[in-house]
Parts: C-alpha cells; sequence; structure tokens
C-alpha cells in the first residue's frame, strides 16, 4: 500500500486528529498501518468534517409527575324514602338525579351514609352524591366524604331547595351562611364553621296564605310546576358543566344573568 507524505510519522491517535487526514486519503474506508508491524491492519471510517469528536447526547428532562386531579363533589339535599319522592325539600335530590341521567352517571353505590355515583364531565372526575341520613344531618355524610377524599371545600357544590327564592329560579353562589337551612347548617358545622364552599340554590317559592313552611315544604309539585322545573333542570345540568370544565365565574354568569322566560304548550 502506497502512503502519502508524512503519514508514516504519524501515531493512530495523532492521525485521526491531524489536518493532514484528508491529504493523506481520499476513500472513505482506508486501511491505516499500525506502529508495530506484527500487528494486523485496521479498518476505520472517515470522520466528520466539521468535528472528530463525538457527538454529546441531547439532554432531556424527565417530564414531571402529573398531579392527581381531586374530584368534584356535588351534593343535592333531601330526604330519603318514597313519602318524598317528588317533593319540594328534595328538588336537590331531583337536579342531581338529573345530572346522573345526563352525563351517563349511575347514583346506585351506597357510601358514607349516601347513595354516591362516581363518573366523568369532559375529563374532570365528579362525584354525585345523595345523603340519606334525613335533612337536618346532612353534614355527616357530606362531612365524611370530603374528610376520606381530602376535596378542598370550592370543589364542593351543594344543591339544594330555597324558600326565600322565587319558583324554579336558580342563584349560584360561591360562599355564604346557611340562611336557615338545616341541610346546609349542618353541613357548615361539619366543615367546622367554613363557609367557602360553593351553592346552588333552586327557588320553591313561598307557602301560600298562613300554611307552615315546614308543611309547605314537604308537599309535592303540581304537573306545571314540574313541566317549569325542568326546564330549570336543563339549565342546572349545564351550569354544572360549566363550572368544572370553565370555573366558576363562568358558570355562575351563566346561571345568574336573567333569562327569558319559557313557554309551557
Amino acid at each position: 500500500m502506497r502512503v502519502l507524505g508524512t503519514c508514516n510519522s504519524l501515531s493512530p491517535i495523532s492521525f485521526v486528529n491531524s489536518s493532514n487526514f484528508r491529504r493523506c486519503f481520499l476513500p472513505s474506508e482506508t486501511l491505516i498501518p499500525s506502529l508495530s508491524s506484527t500487528l494486523p491492519l485496521r479498518r476505520v471510517s472517515r470522520l466528520s468534517s466539521s468535528s472528530s469528536a463525538p457527538m454529546a447526547a441531547a439532554y432531556v428532562a424527565p417530564a414531571e409527575p402529573k398531579k392527581p386531579v381531586k374530584p368534584w363533589l356535588v351534593v343535592g339535599l333531601g330526604n330519603p324514602g318514597k313519602k318524598y319522592d317528588g317533593t319540594r325539600h328534595n328538588v336537590g335530590f331531583q337536579l342531581v338525579d338529573a345530572i346522573g341521567e345526563a352525563e351517563g352517571i349511575s347514583i346506585n353505590s351506597v357510601s358514607f351514609k349516601a347513595l354516591f355515583g362516581k363518573g366523568f364531565i369532559g375529563d374532570v372526575p365528579i362525584m354525585l352524591v345523595k345523603p340519606q341520613t334525613f335533612m337536618n344531618s346532612s353534614g355527616e355524610s357530606v362531612g365524611a366524604i370530603v374528610s376520606y377524599y381530602k376535596i378542598p371545600h370550592e370543589q364542593v357544590l351543594v344543591i339544594y331547595d330555597d324558600l326565600d327564592f322565587p319558583f324554579a329560579k336558580l342563584k349560584m353562589l360561591p360562599k355564604g351562611g346557611h340562611g336557615g337551612h338545616n341541610g346546609m347548617r349542618s353541613i357548615i358545622d361539619h366543615f367546622k364553621g367554613n363557609r367557602n364552599f360553593p351553592r346552588l340554590r333552586i327557588g320553591i317559592g313561598r307557602p301560600p296564605g298562613k300554611m307552615d313552611p315546614v308543611n309547605f315544604v314537604l308537599r309535592p309539585f303540581t304537573k306545571q310546576e314540574r313541566e317549569e322545573l325542568n326546564f330549570t333542570f336543563q339549565d342546572g345540568i349545564e351550569a354544572v358543566r360549566i363550572l368544572l370544565l370553565e370555573g366558576f365565574n363562568k358558570s355562575a354568569t351563566f346561571v345568574n344573568t336573567a333569562k327569558p322566560l319559557k313557554q309551557l304548550g
């Protein structure tokens, strides 16, 4: 083999790094004589023209683990048993049932003294709950669920009836007191006085004449009232969807903005 110029005097290392490398050999693969005549010839590939040093691997930062998303707890208040089905005091139960039906969430598990259903709205986990403790002890169930799942209070929406609000009207609030509602009073007590959780009030109107409010809230709705409530429930379902997917402010704006009256056929 013919060796050009001063290539005979280069060591293997200096040869590879030498600026004479290209002048010495033109082919992409070339036989290089070793310094010892007793060693066989070695075959090497021509190095990159930009650098003879190996390329450093690009650093890729490890992906940070995603924090688990806390579920929303949506609680409807009411009294258990057929005796109270369809009554005014159970309108919270009824709206939660409507949400479950619309979102394909079965509320048929029994846990924490409540009927319980788990599912998703979009990619947000949600728990639908109907306490079975009777209205005045609702906090026993709700407090235990919040404590067990470590749900932030701002992700607990309580839906309940309101005597002081016009019939079939909705009102979304970020926090507040119990307003004389015993179910809400119980929840606040079990939250150790914390009132900073959202609530969706459903107006059931005032009792006629001098009727005792206790008797009034246990009365069923008339057929016409039921039809009107069905429209209200559609707004309530949409309000919960907006709450989970777009936040409280957008949901409150949707709920609390005056809407045209719906005509019943």
